[in-house]
């Protein structure tokens, strides 16, 4: 009998992927999305006919349990959030509720509609904030530095909370920094890979950037998804770390991105107070091997082959776009 599942912020960075690896494994994927006039389908237009898009708000329980009913899923990922972290120090009273109290919703509806649905929730790094421990594990106490991190705790406790309360099947992912060429150009990765695309192609000069040293441990989505897929095969929900265990600074993000493009980072990027955060996380760096032992779980991409991937894509997309400018 064919598996259903469900992923809310299907049109998503990592909604994307997970689709496209649910659909190879004969999975019917349902994508939930919320009514809105600015949504964008771009990152799953090649997969578009292949996947049921069903209305549903995370702000809205009622919206959740129809959503559900109509989706009928054997697995739910809940993806959807307000995931950016700069966007949550403007809109922390939204980020509450759509990442943290959403996810409370979504597990009632569960409750409500079929509590044996295997549940993922997307938590994250951020979590850990002003990190207490190096590397960081699943057992490392979390102190997040931002709303969009203090929206993540709850939501993973919330999740912890209804797995113990009432035997649900939820598990939490605990992903570090994952990256590609699908990341929105708000985030520093996908910001240095398009302007690199840019400055080489002379479209600008300079790369505006807030502080260069936080190091973070970035990974390749296509392969993090994988691990959310796996976390729900298990006969037991638990939570896990996903991570690379190493770590980079922005500042090598920027040397390797530039120099990919043949360019001196030196001579394009300039720090702007702009995007500087009120409170900045310095060191995030995971700790996998309990995902690597349990699940069987293991990254293919290494941060300098994702590098170079981002910056060839958008020097393709740039190169692209200036021989189909908008009429």
């Amino acid at each position: 009998m064919t598996r259903r599942a469900l992923i809310t912020g299907i049109t998503g960075q990592d909604g994307s992927y997970l689709a496209e690896l649910l659909l190879e494994k004969g999975y019917d994927v349902c994508g939930m999305v919320r009514r809105s006039s600015t949504l964008n389908f771009e990152r799953i237009a090649h997969i578009q006919e292949d996947i049921e898009i069903i209305q549903g708000d995370m702000l809205d329980e009622n919206s959740l349990n129809a959503a559900l009913r109509k989706s009928n899923p054997d697995e739910i990922y809940n993806l959807a959030a307000q995931s950016f972290v700069q966007t949550s120090w403007q809109q922390p009273e939204l980020t509450g509720q759509t990442t943290a109290i959403g996810v409370t919703r979504l597990l009632n509806a569960v409750r409500t509609v079929n509590p044996d649905i295997r549940f993922y929730q997307a938590s994250s790094s951020e979590m850990f904030g002003k990190v207490q421990e190096v590397p960081q594990t699943e057992e490392t106490r979390f102190w997040p530095r931002s709303p969009y991190g203090v929206a993540k705790v709850y939501g993973h406790w919330i999740t912890v909370n209804y797995r113990e309360s009432y035997g649900l099947h939820a598990s939490s992912g605990i992903l570090f920094n994952h990256e590609s060429p699908r990341r929105g150009l708000e985030f520093v990765t996908r910001k240095i890979s398009h302007h690199v695309a840019q400055i080489k192609h002379g479209l600008k000069t300079q790369l505006p950037l807030g502080d260069l040293d936080p190091q973070r441990d970035w990974g390749y989505a296509g392969d993090y998804v994988h691990a959310m897929y796996l976390m729900l095969q298990q006969d037991q929900p638990d939570d896990y770390v996903i991570a690379t265990n190493e770590t980079h600074s922005v500042q090598e993000f920027c040397e390797k991105a530039f120099s990919h493009a043949g360019l001196n980072w030196q001579d394009h990027v300039v720090q702007d107070e702009r995007f500087m955060r009120p409170a900045e996380v310095d060191l995030l760096i995971g700790d996998p091997s309990k995902a690597e032992k349990v699940l069987g779980w293991e990254r293919k991409v290494s941060f300098d082959q994702l590098v170079k991937m981002m910056v060839e894509s958008d020097l393709e997309l740039v190169e692209w776009e200036m021989k189909h400018p908008p009429r």
